[in-house]
């Protein structure tokens, strides 16, 4: 039996990042991963999605630029294949990459399936069958998550769709129906509507994105039906026929039973953690009722000598999440004082115009009792913004009125999964809308949005009227 100072099952951004960080500081490791290095993020997930999205982004610039503008720029399609392959290329480029830090800190690799045999040893079934067992004084389980399946509409990859399929891109409808208009379903439908599909999107809640700020969930929406998405709010799909061309989605509108008729569904209504099949209550690892891993600030769970990570351990389930928690979960293992608390965690949504967000929402501050004040800037504002020919969107500050202190920050608009690092770094360093506001900016740029509207917090914003 090979032995190990930790073995880490699953390779995807919490695992592999796990993984280097312990190679880092010295530690004999061994990564376990049974499909992809690089996890669904990087193969099926975060990173194709994004690349999908910038083509589909290209494509409404292209027009833009024809009509707004007055270049000559004439869209003459697209070749699937080549799209497919570019957006490959991107990936393999990332996993060998990967591969490479892995042997520049002496980290190994098998692929197999991981189970728990022991609070210290690792199972792998092969893909030839065989089986070995690995020995380490540190276990880091980071199996990550799955698409929720969604009884009587389960995805056959060919008239149902879940994300797996949809980021293959293996067509594009004339009509997509999605179901769930959370950051998944919304990307997606922003990538099929530029590519020429009719898009029509069904959330079972009153709004989209459920849990983000109402106002900045409200302008994305008014900005994707401008594109031509359609968008149906508090509605629950009860049924999905086949027809000869595609299907047929029936769905309960208040009292009213309605159908809409679509190429393929896209079922978008979530992810759940991949923790069956790891042994976990043979070995005495906790769950909490939702299925989650239980763990403690160091990521340990109620085995102290096995960790979980990522979307196996809690919400949200965010890569930048797991990354960090890899971390965390390496330097406890390798002796240092490390622990999980961050003050805020970034979303982001990769449509056109972004919705990226940290902290509080307003109606959060609200239901705590805290007495806010709220600044705002409008990206039609902002000369930056329209340079790029973008207006649409703005920025939005909620501070504690007593203190100053920042509680969130929501962008909607060009660029906002960049802009909101300052946000995050302003909440974890407890900054306050006045030390945003006095910070200078360069300009013209899209940063500035943020120093506007920290100072329209105290009604000093200068390309505005302070309201």
């Amino acid at each position: 039996m090979k032995k190990y100072d930790a073995i880490v099952i699953g390779a995807g951004p919490g695992g592999y990042v796990a993984a280097i960080r312990l190679g880092q500081l010295g530690k004999k490791t061994l990564v376990v991963e049974k499909q992809y290095v690089g996890g669904v993020c990087l193969n099926v997930g975060c990173i194709p999605t994004k690349a999908l999205l910038h083509a589909a982004h290209l494509r409404a610039q292209v027009e833009h630029a024809n009509k707004k503008i007055g270049l000559r720029l004439e869209d003459h399609g697209f070749v699937l294949e080549k799209v497919n392959q570019w957006k490959t290329g991107i990936v393999q480029r990332l996993v060998k990459g990967i591969q490479s830090l892995w042997k520049t800190y002496g980290v190994e690799y098998v692929q197999g399936t991981g189970t728990l045999s022991s609070p210290t040893t690792v199972e792998v079934q092969k893909e030839d069958g065989t089986k070995e067992t690995y020995e380490a004084e540190a276990i880091i389980l980071a199996t990550g998550s799955r698409p929720t399946v969604l009884k009587g509409f389960e995805p056959d990859g060919d008239r149902i769709w879940d994300s797996n399929h949809a980021v293959q891109f293996p067509k594009v409808p004339q009509k997509l129906l999605v179901l769930g208009a959370g950051a998944i379903g919304l990307e997606f439908a922003y990538v099929y509507r530029h590519f020429g599909s009719e898009v029509e999107v069904f959330e079972l809640m009153p709004q989209i994105l459920p849990g983000t700020d109402t106002e900045m969930a409200r302008e994305l929406e008014k900005a994707l039906k401008r594109q031509g998405i359609k968008i149906h709010t508090g509605v629950r799909a009860t049924a999905v026929d086949s027809t000869e061309t595609g299907v047929v989605l029936t769905y309960q509108d208040g009292d009213q039973e309605k159908q809409a008729e679509g190429e393929v569904l896209l079922v978008a209504i979530g992810r759940r953690p991949n923790s069956e099949n790891l042994n976990l209550e043979k070995v005495g690892i906790a769950l909490d009722d939702r299925g989650y891993v239980k763990v403690d600030a160091q990521r340990r769970t109620s085995v102290s000598t096995v960790f979980a990570i990522g979307d196996l351990a809690s919400p949200p389930l965010l890569a930048h999440k797991a990354s960090r928690e890899g971390v965390v979960a390496a330097e406890v293992i390798a002796g240092l004082p490390s622990a999980f608390d961050p003050r805020a965690i970034p979303a982001v949504v990769y449509t056109e115009p972004q919705l990226a967000s940290v902290g509080m929402t307003e109606e959060e501050a609200r239901e705590q009792g805290i007495d806010i004040a709220i600044g705002k800037f409008p990206f039609l504002a902002s000369g930056r913004a329209l340079t790029y020919g973008e207006n649409v969107g703005l920025a939005k500050i909620i501070v504690n009125k007593e203190t100053d202190e920042v509680l969130g920050i929501h962008i909607l608009g060009p660029e906002a999964s960049s802009l909101i690092g300052e946000a995050v770094l302003a909440i974890e360093m407890v900054a306050t809308a006045e030390d945003i506001g006095l910070t200078i900016h360069p300009h013209p740029t899209l940063t500035e949005v943020l120093m506007e509207a920290a100072e329209n917090v105290h009604k000093r914003a200068i390309h505005i009227p302070n309201k």
